[in-house]
């Protein structure tokens, strides 16, 4: 009974609770059912009875993680509000397992806030990822680029409002508000479908403002209230490291001539002959980097 009367009391801490982010986002948990305990028993069902030692919990969480076993986490879910930009909903909302009933700009006047740059966070784009960034604009470049957003923003929301006060119907007088106009919504999910989000959002290569986001549910939310599951998911999932069958050959072809670690030159050596003639080759890359994690391979 203490540990379940010290999990009502985590809840009802963490229920409502507003985790800031952004210049004005937030995330709050609104209920969860399950628990990591829940998990377990779900998975012991297919045991029959009579068998529910057959490993500790702990262990058979990491196991079920380990051997990617999905439906016994579906049997825990979360639904959380979230005030979100929406260029970065966009990206959230494009994960379609979960339940969502978002804030309507046609039935409410659209939230009066925008998701504002400092002058040191514009990001450049990348050289070698269409969709990524890398390095920021000079300070002069920053604070230039912030007086046009902060004016921008204060011309679009005058705009709009003057459209609804003209009597214009909400659901156009929207259209030219910008993509940094925050949305909320009640998005309800599975515990599984959860950690496939995180994996993906919390990656380094995800955009920054939806990492953030990510993180922060993670940590603050479902951390505390799935710690073992959240635990393996760290280390089976988040932290871990996936070797494809190439990737896994060309440390085969390495460690056969001893050249560990190995040379760029060796590297590409020993790569795959569909890599060899490439001038570009992401995958290539992507092993390259794995492998240089492992202490496999250096930059020489």
């Amino acid at each position: 009974m203490a540990g379940e009367d010290a999990r009502e009391e985590l809840i009802e801490k963490l229920r409502w609770k507003r985790f800031p982010l952004l210049n004005d986002g937030f995330v709050c948990l609104v209920d969860v059912m399950g628990s990591d305990a829940a998990v377990v028993q779900a998975a012991r069902v297919s045991y029959g009875d009579g068998t529910k030692k057959v490993s500790d919990d702990r262990t058979l969480l990491r196991y079920l993680m380990r051997h990617s076993h999905t439906t016994p986490f579906e049997m825990a879910e979360l639904k959380f509000l979230v005030r979100v930009p929406m260029d970065t909903w966009r990206q959230w909302i494009r994960h379609r397992t979960a339940s969502v009933n978002e804030y309507s700009t046609r039935y409410s006047i659209a939230i009066d806030s925008a998701c504002e740059t400092t002058p040191d966070a514009w990001r450049l784009q990348a050289t070698s990822n269409r969709q990524g960034s890398e390095g920021t604009a000079t300070p002069d470049v920053g604070y230039e680029l912030t007086r046009e957003e902060q004016d921008f923003h204060r011309a679009a929301r005058r705009l709009y409002e003057a459209r609804v006060a003209r009597g214009i119907a909400r659901e156009q007088a929207r259209k030219d508000l910008p993509l940094s106009t925050y949305t909320e919504a009640y998005w309800k999910i599975d515990l599984h479908n959860l950690f496939h989000f995180l994996a993906l959002r919390m990656d380094p290569s995800a955009q920054w403002e939806i990492v953030q986001y990510a993180t922060t549910l993670a940590e603050q939310i479902v951390r505390p209230l799935f710690p073992i599951s959240y635990e393996a998911f760290l280390d089976y999932r988040h932290k871990a490291l996936r070797l494809t069958r190439l990737d896994q050959e060309v440390i085969t072809r390495l460690t056969a001539v001893g050249k560990i670690p190995a040379s760029r030159s060796d590297f590409m050596a020993a790569c795959d002959e569909s890599w060899q003639d490439l001038d570009r080759c992401r995958e290539r890359d992507e092993c390259f980097d794995k492998l240089a994690r492992l202490g496999i391979v250096a930059d020489f």
